[in-house]
C-alpha cells in the first residue's frame, strides 16, 4: 500500500514538474490585437474539431480540445520567460537541480539505501557548486565596488547636501 502510494506521489510530482517549465504569457491578453488573434485561432482549432466524431471515446475528445488550447495559445501568446534573479545561477546549475530531482523521484519509488546516499551524494555536490558560484560571485561584486570606492570619493559625497 506505501508502495503504491509513493509511486503515485512521484507520478504526480513529475507531471508538475513537466507542467511547471510550460507558462504561457497571460500578460499578453490585455492587448486587444493579441486577445483578438488567439481568438480567432483558437476557433479554427475548434471548427476543424467539430468535423471529427468522437462519440465513443469522450477521453479523446478532451485530450484534443486541451490540446488545441494549447497550441493556439503557444502560437499567439508565446511561452512566458521566466526573469533570472540570481545572476550566478547557470545552465550548470540547472543540470544538478534536474539530477537531484530525478534521484530524489527514484527514492520515492524505490526506497532502497543505496538511493538516499546516492541522493544525499547529489544534494551536497550541488549545494557546494551553488555555494561557490555564489561565493565567486560576490567577491566580483565586492571588488567592483572597492574599486569604485577608490575611484570616485564616497565620503565626499556623503557630505555633501543636494
Amino acid at each position: 500500500m506505501v508502495a503504491k502510494v509513493r509511486e503515485r506521489i512521484a507520478v504526480s510530482k513529475k507531471a508538475a514538474q513537466n507542467f511547471d517549465r510550460k507558462k504561457f504569457n497571460f500578460r499578453k491578453l490585455n492587448e486587444l490585437e493579441v486577445r483578438k488573434q488567439c481568438q480567432i485561432e483558437i476557433s479554427k482549432r475548434f471548427a476543424a474539431l467539430e468535423n471529427l466524431n468522437y462519440s465513443k471515446d469522450i477521453n479523446k475528445a478532451w485530450e484534443n480540445i486541451t490540446e488545441n488550447i494549447k497550441t493556439s495559445a503557444k502560437e499567439t501568446l508565446s511561452l512566458y520567460e521566466l526573469k533570472q534573479h540570481k545572476p550566478w545561477f547557470d545552465e550548470e546549475c540547472l543540470g544538478s537541480l534536474d539530477v537531484s530531482k530525478q534521484d530524489k523521484m527514484q527514492w520515492v519509488q524505490e526506497p532502497k539505501q543505496s538511493n538516499v546516499d546516492n541522493l544525499n551524494n547529489v544534494r551536497r555536490d550541488a549545494s557546494r557548486h551553488f555555494r561557490n558560484l555564489k561565493k565567486g560571485y560576490l567577491k566580483t561584486k565586492i571588488d567592483q565596488l572597492e574599486t569604485n570606492s577608490k575611484t570616485k570619493n564616497i565620503r565626499k559625497l556623503g557630505h555633501q547636501r543636494f
